[in-house]
């Protein structure tokens, strides 16, 4: 079986639920589609159960890639007095990122290294098929569509940079022969269904269900029979999004 999700954010809690929901087997395989870290507490720990799992494949998020730019360069929380990125680390803790960092500094530098070398070497998106269907799998857009735009070379450095920060909408392409599987744009941009969950457009499919915020959740789909699973704390987030 072959399993998606995205934007997890250190929601340890419904990270757990999906996990035991979808009950991973040996031959089965999970797509982490990047934003494992920040604004919860449990980033570090999901990314390093992720880093042993055999049969999980992740894609770089803009959070680890704010995090690398921030301090991913420092041994040690030492050498961050020094040498950090202060105009990194400020967009990083504007997103979220103070959390992590201070999860961060509770390691021993061999594991810290671990962690930074673990997310260089994460792609920016990766394919996939099954049933016949073949599937790109993006953080936030294509990485293909950066040049499509003139504006897209203002906005980011490169192509990867567009990758993992633009947010694909449905005025832009897809991947000829593609259905898009893309993180990073909360569904609620795409249609007002409460409580949040996966949305489905010609070719597309956004899975990103707001687990990073109080009342959202985590999605995951099973490509085999396309079937949703929901972390089990949307009926809270619900009776308190009525409250408000």
């Amino acid at each position: 079986m072959t399993y998606i999700l995205s934007d997890i954010h250190g929601n340890l809690q419904r990270f757990k639920s999906i996990m035991a929901q979808i009950n991973l087997q040996t031959n089965d395989t999970l797509y982490v589609l990047g934003d494992v870290i920040d604004r919860y507490a449990g980033g570090i720990k999901i990314l390093r159960q992720i880093m042993r799992m055999p049969n999980t494949k992740m894609l770089i998020g803009n959070h680890e890639y704010m995090m690398l730019n921030a301090i991913g360069h420092c041994k040690d929380a030492v050498e961050e007095k020094e040498n950090t990125n202060r105009r990194e680390k400020r967009l990083w803790y504007r997103n979220g990122g103070m959390i992590t960092h201070e999860q961060l500094k509770h390691y021993r530098k061999d594991i810290r290294s671990e962690i930074f070398d673990f997310i260089r070497q994460l792609p920016t998106n990766l394919e996939v098929e099954v049933n016949g269907v073949k599937y790109k799998l993006v953080h936030a857009s294509p990485e293909e569509n950066y040049m499509k735009s003139p504006w897209n070379i203002y906005d980011y450095k490169n192509s990867r940079e567009f990758a993992i920060w633009d947010r694909w909408d449905e005025t832009q392409p897809i991947p000829e022969g593609y259905v898009l599987i893309f993180g990073h744009t909360p569904t609620c941009y795409f249609h007002d269904k409460m409580p949040w969950c996966i949305w489905k457009g010609d070719n597309a499919i956004g899975i990103d269900c707001g687990s990073g915020y109080k009342y959202g959740r985590l999605s995951c789909l099973r490509l085999d029979d396309m079937k949703e699973f929901y972390s089990d704390c949307w009926l809270k987030a619900m009776l308190l999004w009525m409250q408000l």
